[in-house]
């Protein structure tokens, strides 16, 4: 039998054997890689960051060289220590709300909650708490947010592709009469469909090279500054006022998800993604939360947006060919050069990759995630995370959905309910 030099193996975790079979040596599975493939699956969840950070950049009135300078840190921290292609993201519920009411949440209440937000972490880290909060959480709990996370990845991905705006920017496109950003989006989806295994040619990198082309094509650049070097930085100053809004606002409707999503749902994607790989031992919930805590205190005092991990990052790295921490520490060093050198202009190249793009990005990111719904065995298990799913698609606070499906888990194990 043949084989083609140009394919992956399957990336379903119980076939893949690129990484994290069991019977790899530890030597082999702490291993950093740095090839094609790894920096395709490394660019994987630009779907997931760059509209949230690009619209809060744009309509906050963030600096951009500050704003990637901390995503490019938290990605070194990650792909050293971690070994494994943890993500980083913007906190999701921080960033609809800045986005929603940008004249209440300023660069001082952002700045604030980051600070309230890391403090909390590594207070829940410190006493373990969040080892304590990790056990609320059984697997079909963890599979009811990863199922959630899945579906609004599709959903928010088809919006992106059929959206009639071609860029995040606000500057249209030069052939505005036609559904442009929709025919970009299905020519790259099926680009991505047909490159998914592919080594030479990794998928995520040809998706966004058709992106930049495109977006320099079709007139992202109009108007838009080019000049090199940071833009500025500096420290921030809130108030007890921004502190009490970033609490109230921001840091309340965000805990819960932090918790279940990225602390627990990342340790179990991790467990099911790379079984056997030596570098699980770090990977836990506790662990997740010291991280996230240790780098937003102090991106917190510059402004930056406030990050964390996730089960839908992890999943979007890995869909596209991360399998060690080889990818965050690439895509790190990117969005340094990005800070750094590239400035204004940098921010520019990335806020010109059409909507349709990331949104194919986040389709592929949401067709990882589901399936680990697989795993469950009983109706029981199946009725809880449907239940947290169902809520979590309607309600606007996940949390509630979460506390809702903890709550009825418990209350069908300890009333011995069949379904």
């Amino acid at each position: 039998m043949t084989t083609n030099p140009d394919k992956q193996p399957d990336l379903q975790p119980e076939q893949s054997g690129r990484d994290h079979s069991p019977d790899q040596s530890s030597t082999e599975t702490a291993a950093l890689r740095f090839d094609r493939v790894e920096l395709s699956g490394a660019f994987g969840d630009l779907g997931t960051l760059l509209p949230i950070v690009v619209a809060m950049i744009l309509i906050n009135n963030l600096s951009p060289s500050t704003v990637f300078l901390a995503f490019g840190l938290f990605y070194l921290l990650a792909g050293f220590y971690y070994r494994l292609p943890i993500p980083v993201q913007p906190l999701k519920a921080v960033g609809a709300i800045a986005i929603a009411y940008p004249a209440v949440i300023t660069e001082s209440v952002i700045g604030a909650a980051g600070i309230i937000f890391g403090v909390i972490l590594l207070a829940l880290s410190l006493t373990g708490m969040v080892d304590q909060l990790a056990k609320l959480f059984s697997q079909a709990v963890v599979r009811g947010i990863q199922l959630t996370l899945g579906l609004i990845f599709l959903k928010k991905g088809i919006e992106l592709i059929i959206h009639k705006d071609l860029f995040m920017s606000g500057v249209s496109g030069r052939l505005s009469g036609l559904p442009v950003n929709m025919v970009i989006g299905i020519a790259v989806f099926c680009l991505v469909l047909l490159l998914l295994d592919n080594k030479r040619f990794p998928a995520a990198l040809a998706a966004l090279a058709v992106g930049i082309v495109s977006g320099i094509a079709l007139g992202g650049l109009a108007g838009r500054p080019l000049t090199l070097g940071p833009t500025d930085m500096h420290l921030i100053h809130p108030t007890p006022a921004d502190f009490w809004t970033a609490f109230i606002m921001l840091i309340l409707p965000q805990i819960p998800l932090t918790i279940g999503n990225a602390c627990v749902g990342t340790a179990d994607t991790c467990t099911s993604l790379f079984s056997g790989n030596s570098q699980l031992r770090k990977a836990k919930a506790g662990m997740f939360a010291f991280s996230m805590g240790i780098i937003n205190l102090p991106a917190g005092l510059f402004g930056a947006v406030p990050m964390c991990h996730g089960t839908g990052g992890l999943a979007a790295h890995f869909r596209f060919g991360a399998r060690t921490g080889g990818a965050p520490i690439m895509i790190g060093i990117f969005f340094i050069v990005v800070a750094l050198v590239l400035g204004e202009f940098g921010f520019t190249l990335l806020a010109l990759i059409p909507q349709s793009v990331l949104g194919v990005l986040l389709v592929f990111a949401g067709l990882e995630l589901c399936p680990l719904l697989r795993s469950l065995k009983t109706n029981e298990e199946y009725f809880v995370a449907l239940l947290i799913a169902g809520i979590a698609l309607v309600v606007p606070n996940m949390g509630w959905a979460f506390a809702i499906g903890i709550g009825a888990d418990f209350f069908i194990r300890k009333m011995k309910i069949k379904i």
